[in-house]
Parts: structure tokens; C-alpha cells; sequence
């Protein structure tokens, strides 16, 4: 995204088959087993089709992954110019709520080109054609992580149909 360093990429590994993650520990998503070899559906639930437990259960996993600190994830405090060129790593530990947070505030910011350009005309994550396919990946990991949290592989993150909403009936203290 800030044409990253490549000393940090070069750490990383290229997953083979159906294995993904930093450390390709995991399997990609829509697949499970041993071997990441066994095709697996989720199908996540329209919210106001949910059971009070079943609501219950989401809130009590996204209070969790507030108080959770990430187990495989950090985020940089610095630029790798403040970094001394990657050379005085700086990174801070968040908690698997925040982390996503981050996440999605980092995919919203300005742009960082070559040199000292900056884009600040266009928000790749809501203003691009990439949209739909970067919030689908966003949900799938942010599910994968409570998943991995709270050791319920069945979690989904549940979805309003807004369509024929007049206002934002969501927007409850519920």
C-alpha cells in the first residue's frame, strides 16, 4: 500500500494448495482439514432472522475481541523512515477488535507514492472499483480471526438487508 519495504515482505512465504495466513497455517477460506482439502459452506444469517442467543453470542464474541489481544497480529507504529529503514522495527500490539479497526481505516487513508507524493483523491476501500471484493476478503478474515478467538469454526458475522429500509432500523440501542 506505501510500496512497503520489502525487507519485512521478503520474511514471508508463498502458500501452496489450499493454505494461506503469514505463515501458511491456515487454510483459505471455504476449505478445512488436515490437509485444507474438505470443502466447507457457511452461510451467514440476516440479522433480524437471528434468535436472541444467537445475537447474544455475537455480542459476547465482538466484547471478547475487544478485550483479546491478537495472538498473531501487530501493527506498525512508524513509517519505515522513522523506522531508521526498517532497521528500529516499530510495532505495538492490538487487540483483534481494534486490529480490524486498523485495518479498515488503513485501507481508507491517503496513499503514499513514490517519494513524498500523496493521493488523497480517492479511498481505495470505498471509492474504486475494489469495493465489493476487498470488503468481502475484509469480513471473511475478520470472521476467520473469531473464529480462531473463541474456537466456534461455525461463527458468521450476520447481515442486514437494507433494501426496503426507510431509515436505519438497525440503529437501535438493541
Amino acid at each position: 500500500r506505501e510500496n512497503w519495504p520489502i525487507v519485512f515482505y521478503n520474511r514471508t512465504c508463498q502458500c501452496q494448495g489450499n493454505f494461506m495466513g503469514y505463515n501458511c497455517g491456515d487454510c483459505k477460506f471455504g476449505f478445512t482439514g488436515p490437509n485444507c482439502t474438505v470443502r466447507r459452506t457457511l452461510i451467514r444469517k440476516e440479522i433480524y432472522r437471528m434468535t436472541a442467543t444467537e445475537k447474544d453470542k455475537f455480542i459476547a464474541y465482538l466484547n471478547l475481541a475487544k478485550r483479546s489481544l491478537s495472538s498473531e497480529y501487530v501493527i506498525a507504529t512508524g513509517t519505515y523512515e522513522q523506522m531508521n529503514n526498517g532497521s528500529n522495527p516499530m510495532f505495538a500490539d492490538i487487540n483483534v477488535y481494534d486490529l480490524f479497526v486498523w485495518l479498515h481505516y488503513y485501507a481508507s487513508r491517503d496513499a503514499f507514492l513514490e517519494g513524498d507524493l500523496v493521493w488523497r483523491d480517492i479511498d481505495f476501500a470505498h471509492e474504486a472499483p475494489a469495493f465489493l471484493p476487498w470488503h468481502r476478503f475484509f469480513l471473511l478474515h475478520w470472521e476467520h480471526e473469531i473464529q480462531r478467538l473463541t474456537g466456534d469454526e461455525n461463527f458468521t458475522i450476520p447481515f442486514w438487508d437494507w433494501r426496503d429500509a426507510q431509515q436505519c432500523d438497525i440503529c437501535t440501542d438493541e
